[in-house]
């Protein structure tokens, strides 16, 4: 990333896709696409754990996936072994999906929350609204859950009341730092709320021209990348305060907004997708650009991307069914 006249275009490998890809990831360093459609792509292999049924929701951290689909089914799928059922809401839609740390998952489906721990034990929580996002902790066994006027902090293993920080308004998805200080959830009213853990103190993050959907934290933990605007968002998290009192960076500035954003794993430098299909690279440093896929508007936005381990590929997929692998020089 020496200039920014210079393109990677030449380095993606298309995949073939028949749908909209729900999540575009690297599964034991298999390229891997779970498409709306059920299908579940892994290397040359086709999946169909859901059957016919559509997939609404995938997760996945490099060992482990699960999909939730509108059959009520939540499938797990370690490697090349058969993805295995670990949980059935009996036909209702599954709304939101998380891996934690010890093999931990969880689910949400309306106002209901569950959560499995890596022997398998399950635990419920009724949220006093519907579950819209979902998240562990980084670490201990503690889930985060976004709903309508905040978020709630609930410990399976224990018989108390969940934690509670209130904020007005219709919480979608939420985020932990990588350190564990700080919680970030996105919302309906096109703003982004936080937390401190340690006291609660509340962090504002407004402007956004549209909701923000993806997040994505920089590999040393003090970058929050999100989409929502007509560039990638970039949010200082070094300090105690977080981002309180201090300007986002702004990444990528084009005439499209942004719908995905993934951080390399390894370096400051952030893959920016935007609703026409483009996809840059941007390197924090010194705001340097690439061009990785250029605007293809019929292609649709691009609603999934992520990296592999060693940070040497990077995968996407678009709405209406395109995807591909970039491969850095």
């Amino acid at each position: 990333m020496n200039d920014a006249s210079q393109s990677l275009t030449t380095r993606v490998e298309p995949l073939k896709t028949d749908a909209h890809i729900v999540l575009a990831t690297f599964l034991a360093d298999e390229p891997t696409l779970v498409q709306a459609d059920g299908k579940i792509l892994v290397g040359a292999d086709q999946l169909t754990p859901h059957g016919e049924n559509a997939i609404l929701v995938a997760a996945c951290d490099g060992t482990r996936l699960i999909t939730g689909g509108d059959d009520g089914k939540i499938f797990l799928l370690t490697g090349k072994e058969t993805p295995r059922e670990v949980g059935n809401e009996k036909g209702r839609w599954i709304d939101a999906l998380a891996l934690g740390p010890s093999q931990s998952l969880a689910w949400s489906t309306g106002k209901k929350v569950v959560a499995r721990d890596g022997k398998g034990q399950l635990k419920e929580w009724t949220a006093p609204s519907t579950a819209q996002g979902i998240a562990f902790a980084p670490k201990g066994y503690r889930l985060g859950i976004a709903h309508y006027n905040g978020a709630s902090f609930w410990f399976p293993n224990t018989e108390g009341i969940p934690e509670f920080r209130e904020w007005k308004g219709s919480h979608l998805d939420i985020t932990f730092s990588d350190d564990g200080r700080f919680t970030v959830t996105s919302m309906q009213e096109n703003t982004l709320h936080g937390w401190r853990l340690a006291d609660g103190k509340d962090m504002r993050m407004s402007g956004y021209p549209s909701k923000t959907r993806s997040f994505s934290w920089s590999h040393d933990g003090n970058w929050l990348a999100t989409s929502g605007a007509d560039a990638a968002i970039i949010w200082p998290f070094k300090d105690k305060d977080g981002p309180m009192g201090k300007a986002p960076r702004e990444c990528g500035v084009r005439h499209a907004k942004v719908s995905s954003v993934a951080f390399h794993p390894r370096a400051l430098v952030v893959a920016i997708g935007y609703e026409d299909s483009c996809i840059l690279l941007c390197r924090l440093n010194d705001g340097a650009e690439l061009l990785v896929r250029p605007a293809a508007p019929a292609e649709g936005k691009i609603t999934s991307m992520s990296w592999d381990r060693a940070g040497a590929r990077m995968i996407f997929g678009t709405e209406e069914s395109s995807a591909g692998v970039l491969t850095l020089p």
